[in-house]
């Protein structure tokens, strides 16, 4: 199928609505905070909407992350096993973090994960995917690196939270995807991880410099955490 034209010109459809096909400006007209927390806060847009009316858009804002594929030299990859509340039960996933040191590039937000999540470092970086967590309603976007030619660190001190209670464990790559089709993952960011990381360790893609661009890096939340918004 091939997508419509986006310079031909409006068509009213059934309802009266003029058609803007693409070229509509949804501009923000005002906009409420309504609640701000310890990792997320939420707000409610007015937006300019096409035919001259306005719509209400709940977002919330949240810091963004970074997600790993730590493969090793035996094509094992690194996953954990953790609890995760709003769903009730341990779930299979990249060692992850949130971007919550100011002015922190993202690999070395990466870097810093690893290490505390599963007492690795790695010699070897690069982007993979970024993923827009649930775009509706969630500004959240996850960078995820794969981190090759890996080495065992110190074991950091767990903190009084969940990560207390995480599990450390190695999978052949292909299994893992396989958990992935399965439902056995369903951490979007993970299986968008490993099925990126197989397309790449296979040749059927190639994987990005960790300097890469990311045009939906969420800014929001740090501006709002800085004190400017």
């Amino acid at each position: 199928m091939t997508p419509s034209d986006p310079s031909s010109p409006p068509a009213s459809s059934s309802d009266g609505v003029r058609r803007t096909r693409g070229a509509h400006e949804f501009g923000i007209v005002g906009s409420e905070d309504l609640y701000q927390g310890r990792v997320m806060a939420l707000r409610v847009d007015e937006i300019a909407m096409p035919g001259g009316g306005t719509g209400r858009r709940e977002v919330v804002e949240h810091p963004g992350a970074v997600a790993i594929v730590a493969v090793d030299d035996e094509g094992r990859v690194v996953l954990i096993h953790q609890y995760r509340h709003p769903l009730g039960r341990r779930l299979w996933e990249l060692p992850a973090g949130l971007l919550d040191v100011a002015g922190e590039p993202a690999v070395d937000t990466a870097r810093r994960e690893l290490a505390e999540e599963a007492a690795l470092s790695a010699s070897r970086w690069s982007v993979l995917v970024d993923v827009a967590a649930s775009p509706g309603f969630t500004d959240e976007v996850v960078r995820v690196f794969l981190a090759l030619d890996l080495h065992e660190v110190a074991e950091m001190t767990a903190e009084g939270n969940e990560e207390a209670d995480l599990v450390v464990h190695r999978v052949p790559l292909d299994e893992a995807v396989r958990m992935v089709v399965a439902g056995e993952i369903v951490n979007a960011s993970t299986s968008a991880g490993l099925l990126a990381a197989r397309a790449v360790l296979t040749g059927l893609a190639e994987a990005r410099e960790t300097t890469a661009p990311w045009p939906d890096r969420p800014t929001r939340w740090a501006r709002r955490t800085a004190g400017s918004d």
